[in-house]
């Protein structure tokens, strides 16, 4: 029981990213923390995907006499498309937050909200 959970380190490590990620969305009201909270859930799943595609045994997917069994190299390609899109949304939600900020005076969801509720 202990090995088969010992073995399933990699699992505990994302499961736990993925929850302090989801904590920071939900619990904080500073919206660069929520951005980092997203940074942080989507590595959890980038490490989610790797994971999952290595092989016992597997080597990298170059062709060569003594390879019988090759990793998949398809979670590597997704993922490095994923790191630029979540590079890039990150930078559109952090140029949202200056924005924000200029209009508001602040970054705290709170506040923000005080402050619409005021002018309505």
């Amino acid at each position: 029981m202990i090995e088969t959970i010992a073995g399933k380190y990699n699992y505990w490590i994302y499961i736990s990213l993925m929850m302090i990620g989801f904590y920071a969305i939900i619990a904080k009201g500073n919206l660069v923390k929520k951005i980092i909270g997203v940074n942080i859930f989507q590595t959890a799943v980038f490490l989610f995907y790797i994971s999952i595609s290595k092989v016992r045994g597997g080597t990298a997917p170059i062709l060569w006499d003594k390879a019988v069994l090759y990793d998949n190299p398809l979670p590597h390609v997704l993922i490095l498309t994923a790191i630029v899109v979540s590079v890039s949304t990150t930078a559109v939600a952090l140029a949202m937050i200056t924005r924000i900020y200029k209009e508001y005076g602040s970054i705290e969801e709170d506040k923000i909200l005080k402050s619409r509720r005021e002018n309505l």
